[in-house]
């Protein structure tokens, strides 16, 4: 059974949201790159600026073992695949689309 190990919100000024979440939650922030990291959330999570649509999202990752492999199963049960998948320094992730065009995240940890 896969299982929910990240989220990502998307907006056109991090450090805006960064603000709101801090006051709203009292999470913490730290820059990793493009990526600013979510701390205290119980998850792991990133806001992030895309500079391009979608600019405002959410997207939850879910870990599969391997994501070509998900990627092409989500394909034949009538997904659509939107992004990847892209390696990235600690695995790879892709971003798919259910049949009634939600969109989720695929994560593959580094091995």
């Amino acid at each position: 059974m896969s299982k929910v190990v990240h989220f990502e919100i998307g907006g056109t000024d991090k450090a805006k949201a960064a603000g709101f979440y801090g006051a709203l939650f009292g999470w913490t922030f730290s820059e990793t790159g493009p990526a600013t990291m979510i701390e205290g959330a119980g998850l792991t999570g990133h806001l992030n600026a895309l500079g391009h649509e979608p600019h405002n999202y959410v997207v939850v990752y879910v870990d599969v073992d391997n994501i070509e492999m998900s990627v092409e199963q989500a394909a034949e049960l009538g997904g659509k695949i939107l992004i990847g998948p892209v390696a990235i320094p600690n695995g790879k992730i892709a971003w798919i689309q259910d049949p009634t065009g939600t969109t989720i995240g695929l994560w593959e940890q580094a091995r």
